[in-house]
């Protein structure tokens, strides 16, 4: 390892922030070298003798040529794009950006979930066609809220609802971690987790496990006056099911910041119902998406100087 290795950050665009910004926040945090390499060109020359790369993306052809490399650090929360197994059999240790979006995604949740209690859009329906009438509004106070996944994500929307006065239950693989909820189940026991939830808010990976997950027996297990809100993946929710439970009122209403499939189709039924909020998977969105992303390379660099291993680093998924 070198003293202070050289950061090689690659080609990137999430949100459209351009990859300066990173480049930027790197070099204000990092006491070495960061440099970007922007073409392929740069990249072909740059890759063989680069020990961190930054990058939402790593293939197995540049992985071939990555004589040096013992971090890549992915942009991304999500690994599951990445040549993993390659990765791991060439000895790179790879990092993710969990929890770079958990503060952003849990104000998108918890704003999605007020909005369709409070009836905002149908307010904003009448404001439109100016139309003084007062309707009936939910309330969250006294309510029981699901949090399907508690990760970093999970967690954070957990923490912003507790001064809401809800009654919070969580589910996750291993209920015994527990968290900021009043009660933790594990999937297997997703029905009593759903069962009355006046609440949902899905906010864990696609998997074997949780594609599919809300289905029809499981909207009929919530109180009818509840609003779902996804800001995990479109999968999650069987989409017929979703429509089927508008249709008929069996829920109050829908916060959609993912779809399956996605993108929606503009012919599709989901944009026209005023009781779903639909935004174009950009819960994620934050300005200070880059900050906190050099914020766990440099540390994770840092420690790797320090300790003279590449493992044991924050947000490690490989090996």
């Amino acid at each position: 390892m070198s003293d202070r290795p050289e950061i090689l950050v690659l080609p990137q665009k999430p949100h459209g922030i351009p990859v300066e910004s990173l480049v930027a926040s790197l070099r204000e945090r990092y006491d070495g070298t960061v440099s970007l390499a922007r073409t392929n060109d740069a990249i072909d020359k740059a890759f063989p003798d680069a020990e961190v790369a930054v990058g939402n993306y790593i293939s197995t052809d540049m992985l071939e040529r990555a004589d040096s490399l013992e971090l890549f650090a992915c942009s991304y929360a999500g690994t599951d794009h990445l040549p993993l197994s390659e990765l791991a059999e060439a000895g790179v240790t790879v990092t993710n950006a969990g929890g770079v979006h958990a503060s952003n995604v849990a104000e998108h949740a918890v704003g999605s979930l007020l909005s369709l209690t409070r009836g905002f859009f149908r307010a904003r329906r009448q404001q439109r066609d100016h139309e003084w009438r007062n309707f009936q509004m939910g309330e969250l106070a006294g309510r029981t809220v699901t949090i399907v996944g508690l990760g970093a994500i999970g967690s954070a929307i957990a923490r912003r609802l507790q001064p809401f006065d809800v009654d919070l239950r969580g589910v996750r693989h291993t209920p015994e971690k527990g968290s900021p909820v009043d009660r933790v189940f594990g999937y297997d026991e997703i029905e009593a987790a759903l069962a009355g939830a006046e609440g949902v808010v899905l906010a864990c990976p696609l998997t074997e496990t949780t594609e599919g997950l809300l289905g029809r027996d499981e909207f009929d297990l919530l109180d009818p006056d509840a609003v779902v809100v996804n800001v995990a993946r479109g999968g999650v929710i069987e989409t017929d099911a979703l429509v089927d439970a508008l249709r008929w009122n069996h829920i109050r209403g829908a916060g959609l910041d993912v779809t399956d499939p996605e993108p929606l189709p503009a012919e599709h039924p989901l944009w026209d119902f005023e009781n779903v909020l639909i935004t174009p998977h950009n819960g994620g969105y934050t300005p200070e998406y880059y900050d906190r992303l050099a914020d766990i390379v440099v540390e994770n660099v840092e420690r790797a100087v320090e300790s003279g291993s590449w493992v044991g680093l924050d947000n490690q998924v490989v090996p």
